[in-house]
């Protein structure tokens, strides 16, 4: 059955190169040049929307909070002309399924609609069939770096394709792996983690490919590998840099032809497995040296880079907030001096040092305000002040304590901010980031709302 799909832009040119761009996809387009329109269809009937951003009666992102109240799991592509970071994280926040900028070609918008209608189809297909499935991993932060990323983890899933999840120690590289498994069709088979660097190196083959009976000295019975195992689902290789070289070209066959043979045994089966696989030290530098074979490297066709927490400081807030309830403090606030000093930690640990910090300040301090004080001692000796103002002149520290002042009048609504200062939203948000201003935090330690 084919797809239906609603176009609603004002400018009735567009309209007719998406109904053109679309019709020869084989999709089904009906078009309106009003939002309003739109909302008094009967919306059931779509199986997508693509909506401009920028119309005269109601803007496309008011659109979508309509769309979202009267149809929610109505798939929403947005386009604009007018592209930023602050409105394409507004749409994704708002629920939108990707955003895309004009101009753009008919293969490029056919590409992501039919992309759109796959995962549609695809988290359609385990609501229907998987109503006992626990919930997807999940990360915290909604960053532009995170957001990518997302998008990155969506848009290959679902391939068989094997991946390399690269990353620093503390960034959820193992999270990602069964995010990948969660988002796939695959979910409802095994997920089988394997650290390659917690298994002595004469273990490690036997477990990955399994033995016979009489194999070695202790085989007393046959035993089925990790890979057989995983039949059908996702096999995670853990620190795969930690292999011995012998076993990369046993994995390296495996990755070829899909073909396990046990240790001890003559017969071959085919296994049907999604390779993940995970390092911390960068593999091309690990290749260039001799210790990672290259046509191993090159055998995984996906690369995935989780961020590190200091490219995505603006998340810490919500991350703090989330390990606060997960830890059993929910009620326990952060003093805005405190998250000023956490969001300018350079966090070489990742979000798995933010845990840790957290965990023992709350286990330390009694009270239900943490402030600076009851933070460890390398945050507690970074000083009131200290937070990026070497580098600041007269001037600009004049300007940083205007923007706190307002920020904390405001409640941290940025928005609002913004406007009493005069400035936009983006340089606002750049000028918070520049002086290591706690984003999002109320003076009462709850985040804003507004504050996005």
């Amino acid at each position: 059955m084919r797809a239906r799909i609603v176009v609603v832009d004002d400018d009735a040119v567009a309209c007719e190169f998406l109904q053109e761009a679309l019709c020869r996809a084989g999709f089904k387009v009906d078009t309106f040049t009003s939002a309003k329109a739109v909302l008094n269809s009967n919306l059931e009937q779509y199986d997508l929307l693509l909506s401009d951003i920028r119309m005269p009666e109601m803007d496309g992102l008011k659109f979508l909070q309509n769309i979202r109240q009267r149809r929610a799991d109505l798939p929403v592509i947005l386009m604009t002309a007018y592209g930023s970071l602050e409105t394409t994280m507004e749409a994704l926040q708002l629920g939108a399924w990707d955003y895309i900028s004009k101009p753009f070609s008919p293969e490029a918008i056919r590409e992501m609609v039919q992309k759109v209608l796959d995962v549609r189809q695809l988290r359609q297909h385990r609501v229907d069939n998987q109503p006992g499935m626990s919930e997807e991993p999940k990360f915290i932060g909604s960053s532009s770096a995170m957001v990518e990323f997302y998008k990155q983890l969506v848009r290959v899933a679902d391939s068989w394709a094997s991946a390399l999840i690269e990353g620093e120690s503390g960034t959820g590289k193992e999270l990602a792996a069964r995010a990948l498994h969660q988002l796939s069709s695959r979910r409802h088979k095994p997920f089988v983690p394997v650290h390659c660097g917690a298994i002595p190196d004469n273990l490690l083959e036997s477990e990955l490919f399994g033995y016979e009976k009489g194999a070695f000295t202790g085989a007393d019975c046959a035993h089925p590998g990790l890979l057989e195992t995983a039949q059908g689902g996702t096999i995670f290789l853990d620190e795969i840099t930690e292999m011995p070289p012998a076993l990369q070209g046993k994995l390296l066959r495996f990755l070829q032809n899909g073909e396990v043979r046990r240790l001890g045994g003559h017969d071959v089966k085919h296994v049907t497995v999604r390779v993940a696989a995970a390092a911390n030290r960068s593999v091309d530098e690990e290749a260039r040296h001799n210790r990672f074979r290259l046509d191993l490297f090159y055998r995984f066709v996906v690369r995935l880079r989780t961020p590190p927490l200091r490219e995505h400081k603006e998340d810490i807030p919500q991350l703090v907030d989330f390990f606060l309830k997960k830890g059993g403090y929910p009620t326990v606030r952060i003093a805005d001096e405190a998250m000023e000093r956490l969001i300018a930690h350079d966090w070489p640990g990742n979000v798995r040092e933010l845990e840790n910090v957290l965990q023992q300040t709350l286990l330390l301090s009694p009270f239900g305000i943490i402030f600076p004080e009851n933070l460890p001692a390398r945050f507690r000796d970074m000083g009131e002040n200290k937070i990026q103002q070497e580098a600041l002149t007269p001037l600009e520290a004049a300007e940083r304590d205007q923007i706190l002042s307002v920020l904390k009048t405001t409640l941290w609504n940025q928005s609002r901010a913004a406007q009493l200062l005069g400035i936009d939203r983006k340089t606002l948000r750049h000028k918070i980031q520049r002086y290591g201003l706690a984003s999002g935090i109320s003076p009462s330690g709850h985040g804003s709302k507004n504050g996005k």
